[in-house]
């Protein structure tokens, strides 16, 4: 019902109103790219400004007469509003322009549903589109508001209209429980994750910012990457190993925009707590979007209504191939902390220009102590040795004369205490070589 798609775009007009505040400006210019992005045709944009949207027509009489003309003009098939339409207002203004109105929280919910690939990403759609849906449901059944009448369907029985309402009721109490079967795996995945001490990077930023391209680049993987907005809508985790860091495991999440409505962060809420968990935030920034403040805002507002504007972020400042002259760097506060790294992910994933300044910032952000330093295995130590490797910790390796093992390692020293106490020892019970680091001790960077 709600993935079916129309074969070709379909001929739309566009609102765009310019309000006084504090009601939320939109982007015109974002707004013709969401359409396009759902596949749409834009025909026409209709603009203007008024001091309050009208309670009937959203529009004041004047302009539904232009919008009637355009539509007319241009057989347009649907008329989409930059703005929040009241289900009373989106009623009367498909039976004055005779044709589909959508504004811009049905726009975005039918992105969705086209990007929904998951079981989990159907449902979360679904979800939604189901709580859009139950304030509009009278608009397809003005023509059954009376009891049904027959043989046998004679007493107070229920409206049409109202045994809709319930069947809604129980699709979207069903899927509430199955997306909280959901939250409760992605939860038991996350215990797991942290009892083997594995941190987490959650990729977020504002949609069409390069998460996925950075994501595919960093981890080789081929998530769908497209320059459209919300190309990515399902989360993708891959395990990666980071120089001096050791197993990390990289999230991809959906994109946010500018006035995401609140049915998608509450239907998404349990992929959204996969960024809401993470040790590090990698907040991707299109570097050469004039906008890029605003959106780094606009991130920030809805990190905060997750509850995950305290965790620690590293900004990225992606797309620098579109700025003059631009080369891969790494930008740190007064403390000498890691605060941003500007590179493009495009060109990472063809050369690795980059990725060396990405790993080392998100290395530095994520440990406080690297040990760098050789060690001295026994002949019956040979578990010790697996772990190790398993870790990705050992640099280099030699057998020395007396058959014992002689590893270069370097791994934070929380995974090495791990590791140790697996085995029950400790840093003290260490063989270590005279000669070992770069200047003989142990290296905290």
């Amino acid at each position: 019902m709600f993935f079916d798609r129309p074969e070709s775009g379909e001929l739309s007009v566009l609102v765009h109103l310019e309000l006084p505040l504090p009601i939320e400006q939109n982007d015109s210019r974002e707004f013709e790219e969401l359409v396009l992005s759902a596949g749409g045709d834009p025909v026409a944009m209709i603009t203007g400004s008024r001091p309050a949207p009208s309670a009937k027509y959203f529009v004041g009489t004047g302009k539904l007469d232009e919008l009637l003309s355009a539509v007319r003009e241009h057989e347009a098939q649907i008329v989409i509003f930059n703005h929040e339409l009241s289900p009373s207002q989106e009623r009367n203004l498909e039976q004055a322009l005779e044709c589909r109105v959508l504004d811009r929280t049905g726009l975005i919910l039918d992105i969705f549903a086209q990007r929904a690939r998951t079981h989990e990403g159907k449902l979360q759609v679904e979800l939604a589109q189901l709580k859009h849906m139950s304030t509009r449901l009278i608009r397809g059944w003005t023509h059954l508001e009376r009891q049904k009448g027959g043989i046998g369907m004679r007493g107070p029985g229920e409206t049409q209209l109202e045994t809709d309402r319930r069947l809604l009721r129980a699709r979207i109490k069903a899927i509430g429980k199955r997306l909280d079967k959901v939250r409760k795996q992605r939860e038991q995945g996350r215990r797991s994750r942290l009892r083997a001490d594995i941190p987490t990077v959650s990729l977020v930023g504002y949609t069409n910012a390069g998460k996925s391209t950075l994501f595919n680049a960093v981890t080789d993987s081929d998530v769908y990457a497209e320059d459209q907005l919300f190309a990515t809508l399902d989360p993708t985790m891959r395990r990666i190993s980071v120089p001096d860091l050791g197993a990390t495991i990289m999230a991809d999440t959906v994109g946010f925009i500018s006035n995401l409505p609140h049915r998608l962060v509450e239907a998404f809420r349990a992929t959204l707590e996969e960024a809401a968990s993470a040790d590090l935030l990698l907040h991707l920034i299109d570097a050469a979007d004039d906008e890029r403040a605003r959106n780094i805002e606009q991130v920030n507002e809805v990190l905060e209504e997750i509850g995950a504007h305290t965790l620690p972020q590293l900004l990225v400042y992606n797309k620098i191939d579109l700025l003059q002259e631009m080369a891969p760097r790494l930008d740190r506060d007064d403390q000498g902390r890691p605060i941003a790294v500007w590179l493009s992910a495009r060109k990472l994933a063809e050369t690795g220009e980059g990725r060396d300044l990405l790993e080392a910032a998100i290395a530095e952000l994520l440990t406080e102590n690297v040990v760098h330093q050789n060690i001295i295995l026994a002949t019956d130590e040979g578990s010790l040795r697996a772990r190790l490797f398993r870790q990705n910790a050992v640099q280099n390796e030699r057998y020395l004369a007396d058959g014992r093992c002689e590893l270069e390692i370097r791994l934070p020293e929380s995974d090495l205490r791990r590791i140790l106490s697996a085995e029950s020892l400790t840093l003290e019970d260490l063989t270590l070589n005279d000669q070992f680091g770069v200047d003989g001790q142990q290296i905290a960077s």
